[in-house]
């Protein structure tokens, strides 16, 4: 699925590009590139969407996102806290002189998976964040030798999670790019409110059915179950991070019936809220 194509630059006598990304929040459209990016999220939290996929980010949450697939993070609470990251990119000509060599081969498949994104474990990511962040001042060289051993380390040591769904290809006009940042913030800035279709309808001038027609066809899902997911990964977050009991975070997530509420809960988290917020607690 194509989005908003950005223009992606080197560093100054650099065959690729490594940042420090800091700004008050994440609000970044949903867009893509044909370079490779691996992001490293130093603090702050909220959603990523990666092509099909939403799930919650917080600190040491490290991504693979491949050539051209479409993807955005977004803060949904204000903390206070900037939002911070280490950024790479790189063109696929950086490596295709390497990635044949033997040498390389784990890295080789890690790539070609991360067509769908890539999620890593938060143990292996955590672990190489002193590297992420000196490879930033590094020279030349030695960045280009700290990145190849962080993709080594990535491809040969870590667990990895494929974020985006096994059919997710589909190429999208920049009108369509645009009518999907346009739900994901409506859904983001409505959330305490009811989400109607009616209403996201008319906020992107289309008809219901037309409206139902295009997302089935971008999502490969209704528009209901993309609601209900997002509320559930919104209670996931209050869940881990708020003491308010179970039920006021339901409400809090827009459900207003509390057996629904729990139903979707454990559909999308295998786990009721419950057993899911044990999971966190004396972390």
């Amino acid at each position: 699925m194509k989005a908003h194509l950005r223009e992606v630059t080197t560093s100054p006598g650099s065959s690729f590009r490594a940042r420090i990304f800091e700004e008050k929040e994440f609000e970044a459209v949903w867009h893509c590139h044909p370079q490779y990016e691996l992001v490293y999220n130093l603090q702050s939290s909220g959603i990523r969407y990666i092509g099909d996929s939403m799930h919650l980010f917080g600190k040491g949450d490290l991504v693979l996102v491949g050539k051209n697939l479409p993807h955005a993070w977004k803060t949904i609470d204000n903390t206070g806290e900037n939002a911070k990251s280490v950024v790479i990119q790189w063109n696929e000509a950086l490596l295709n002189d390497w990635l044949d060599k033997p040498e390389l081969a784990a890295v080789r498949d890690m790539l070609l998976k991360s067509t769908r994104g890539i999620f890593f474990d938060l143990k292996t990511a955590m672990s190489l964040e002193a590297s992420f962040i000196k490879l930033i001042n590094q020279n030349p060289f030695q960045r280009l030798m700290s990145f190849l051993d962080i993709l080594n380390t990535l491809a040969t040591k870590s667990t990895m999670e494929l974020l985006a769904g096994p059919g997710f290809g589909k190429a999208l006009s920049p009108k369509q790019s645009y009518r999907v940042n346009l739900i994901n913030n409506y859904i983001r800035d409505n959330i305490h409110n009811q989400c109607s279709l009616e209403a996201i309808s008319k906020e992107l001038s289309l008809s219901k059915e037309a409206f139902c027609r295009f997302f089935k066809k971008t999502f490969d899902k209704t528009f209901t179950n993309y609601l209900n997911e997002y509320k559930v990964t919104f209670a996931s977050k209050m869940l881990i991070e708020t003491d308010l009991s179970i039920s006021e975070i339901g409400y809090a997530s827009g459900f207003n019936n509390l057996s629904f509420y729990h139903r979707q809960f454990k559909r999308y988290k295998q786990l009721s809220p419950k057993f899911y917020r044990q999971q966190f607690q004396g972390i």
